[in-house]
């Protein structure tokens, strides 16, 4: 097998990208420190073509050196916004009726191997701080707690890989 060069996988440009429908699903950030992290949210958000972010709290905005470094760009096709309080734009997706699902380990999570979506549904992601997770007040808030299995020693994934493993998975399934 040959590997492919960039020049022959076919990507989208970035007037393409924002003229292509969007998968329904909008990732929110709570108050997420890493720039890193965010950058690879970003670029996460470009492969699945996320409807929009919400940056939240202390989370970082775009133009940021560290942020592009992980983004490769993403920040330019990724609709955006910065919002201060969590909360504030967790109730205004419900009032749309969005779906809220925020990824905790809580009482009653809904493993994310089973979690059905509906069909006609577009769905918010919340990803909480390295540390904290999702405040309180935004899991208590949510309309769907989703956990992540995990089978190891540890207690978390890194959230830019937890964001990686629940956009895929619901895309897959919003696909179907």
């Amino acid at each position: 097998m040959r590997k492919l060069k960039n020049s022959e996988l076919d990507r989208l440009s970035v007037d393409a990208f924002k003229e292509a429908e969007k998968t329904p699903l909008i990732i929110v950030l709570d108050n997420i420190r890493s720039l890193n992290n965010i950058g690879s949210v970003f670029r996460t958000s470009d492969a699945f073509l996320i409807e929009k972010i919400y940056l939240c709290g202390i989370t970082a905005k775009p133009p940021h050196k560290d942020i592009h470094k992980t983004a490769l760009g993403s920040t330019d096709t990724v609709d955006w916004e910065y919002v201060e309080n969590t909360l504030d734009i967790v109730e205004k997706l419900q009032a749309d009726n969005v779906k809220i699902c925020a990824i905790e380990q809580a009482e009653n999570a809904i493993m994310l191997n089973d979690f059905k979506t509906e069909a006609h549904t577009k769905y918010a992601l919340v990803f909480g701080n390295e540390v904290k997770g999702v405040a309180q007040n935004v899991v208590d808030k949510s309309d769907f707690v989703i956990e992540i299995p995990q089978f190891g020693t540890k207690h978390s994934l890194n959230i830019s890989v937890s964001c990686g493993v629940v956009t895929w998975d619901l895309f897959s399934k919003l696909q179907q």
